[in-house]
């Protein structure tokens, strides 16, 4: 029989999508370059080859804009740039975050896929304008594009010493419910970053109960199963508005 060496929980977010408003992020940076994304409701139906060269109303400009190094160069430091200074965390998200760094029992993991230039730094400067601070996180790992996130997940809860059965992996996609069954975690998945609610449910097969449609529904769910009051996940940052869209600690 397996034996841990803690009581604590562990729950490991995603950054694009479920922490961030990635979507905001991305149109606002396709912007300046002259591009178009299109509305969220469609950008969650693409395939991800597709995501990020819009509908077929902006397929040919968006693809002859991202065509060559220097473009996609451009882009990538405009999206950086936005996400370092302007991008946000989703209403409700900060006071959450807040609110699990301070419960003595439960670690904190991000681990994230994040595309910009030296996402580490990127992502401590969007969170610490938050007043959430990464160095607080017992986990943080910056993956490759490709790269699944179930050996990270695993390596997370052993190297912590959190019994799988006490730990929730929280991400926006199918792969990362996948990752969270993989690594013998509990998904929470939030339908409104990169897939709606039908695509994950109907297309992809993501049993219902574990889909949340809003941030205020994500944090809710997750407070309860950490037996945290359901006041920390109140909004305290609405002075940075509304979406435009409708290592280890001592």
């Amino acid at each position: 029989m397996a034996t841990y060496r803690n009581r604590d929980q562990l729950v490991i977010f995603d950054a694009d999508g479920t922490t961030i408003d990635a979507f905001n992020a991305i149109e606002q940076s396709f912007l300046r370059h002259g591009m178009a994304i299109g509305d969220l409701e469609h950008f969650q139906k693409r395939r991800k080859l597709f995501k990020y060269l819009g509908g077929l109303r902006e397929f040919p400009n968006n693809l002859r804009r991202q065509f060559g190094k220097q473009n996609r160069k451009r882009l990538l430091s405009t999206l950086t740039e936005f996400y370092r200074h302007e991008a946000t965390l989703y209403p409700g998200i900060a006071p959450l975050l807040q609110a699990l760094i301070a419960a003595p029992n439960v670690r904190l993991g991000l681990v994230t896929r994040n595309v910009t230039i030296d996402p580490e730094q990127t992502l401590r400067s969007l969170f610490a304008r938050h007043d959430v601070d990464l160095d607080a996180f017992d986990y943080f790992a910056c993956l490759p594009l490709g790269e699944d996130k179930t050996t990270r997940f695993r390596h997370a809860r052993e190297r912590l010493g959190v019994n799988p059965a006490r730990c929730y992996a929280c991400g926006d996609e199918y792969s990362d419910y996948t990752a969270a069954i993989g690594a013998a975690m509990y998904p929470l998945i939030v339908a409104y970053g990169a897939e709606d609610r039908i695509r994950l449910r109907k297309s992809l097969g993501v049993p219902d109960d574990f889909i949340h449609a809003s941030p205020a529904e994500f944090a809710a769910k997750l407070l309860h199963a950490l037996d945290l009051p359901a006041e920390s996940s109140r909004p305290d940052d609405s002075s940075l508005g509304e979406p435009d869209h409708g290592e280890a600690r001592p």
